[in-house]
């Protein structure tokens, strides 16, 4: 029997000291041995239908210009999709985008919960400790982002839209990065788009931070701007500088409040 080691967890920066935690579900592509390539052939296997491309990259400069801890998934959204509750049609899809997934079709209610148990709920405790973890040593809840990016054309249309900034109740953060992204003039920024709340993609914001009264958003970026290291770079630190003009006006939102 051979053996094959994979974890549905990566770890970043996890001594980070920031008021941050950093979550990027989407963050590879690795389909374990076990599952056969779902049936894929290797173009499928390394399309955005697979991963949100460009996205670890971001996440990781990030994590290192705030520092701030990351945790993000260890393998393919296909085999599971870790933004999705078990329940969700799409948390093991049959059909992604243009792609059909024959290693999902049919599967039995026990294979499914066999996937949420390997992927799912390893994945969502280590966010949850990590978030536990930054709110003792800073004493206060921390702020959750998430970071995704998005394809350029979709169904034949193109998406002029660069970064959006995407919530489910509360707008705060997102509303206050929307404003400094419309100040700096860089990117075609947006709230809510190419996604928002109706298309289920919310499930780990509201999970580990609207649920729990923390500040929060989901940075959407399209993945043309950052298909390179040095391109995701150039956007993560752009990014970056926005996060933190952003925090301080709802810190001083809060403090008006009190």
């Amino acid at each position: 029997m051979s053996i094959h080691a994979w974890s549905p967890v990566q770890y970043y920066g996890t001594d980070g000291k920031a008021p941050f935690v950093l979550i990027c579900e989407h963050a590879a592509k690795h389909i374990p041995a076990e599952y056969k390539g779902l049936g894929l052939d290797s173009e499928t296997q390394i399309s955005h239908a697979a991963w949100d491309i460009g996205a670890l990259n971001v996440a990781m400069r990030l994590s290192q210009a705030l520092d701030a801890p990351l945790v993000a998934g260890g393998v393919s959204r296909l085999v599971y999709d870790l933004n999705r509750p078990l329940e969700a049609p799409d948390s093991m899809p049959e059909q992604s985008e243009v792609f059909s997934i024959p290693g999902n079709r049919n599967l039995s209610q026990a294979q499914r919960e066999e996937r949420f148990d390997l992927v799912h709920e390893p994945f969502h405790y280590a966010v949850k400790q990590l978030i536990d973890l930054q709110s003792k040593r800073l004493q206060t809840g921390p702020i959750v982002i998430t970071i995704h990016s998005f394809t350029p054309i979709y169904r034949g249309a193109q998406r002029d839209v660069e970064l959006g900034f995407l919530y489910h109740k509360n707008a705060r953060l997102s509303e206050a990065l929307q404003a400094v992204e419309v100040e700096r003039n860089q990117y075609a920024a947006a709230l809510n788009e190419p996604y928002d709340a109706d298309d289920g993609v919310t499930y780990s914001l509201r999970r580990h931070a609207e649920d729990l009264g923390l500040d929060t958003t989901m940075i959407e970026v399209r993945n043309d701007l950052i298909r390179t290291e040095e391109q995701a770079k150039v956007v993560a630190d752009h990014l970056s500088q926005s996060i933190l003009r952003a925090q301080a006006i709802v810190q001083a939102e809060r403090k008006g409040e009190t």
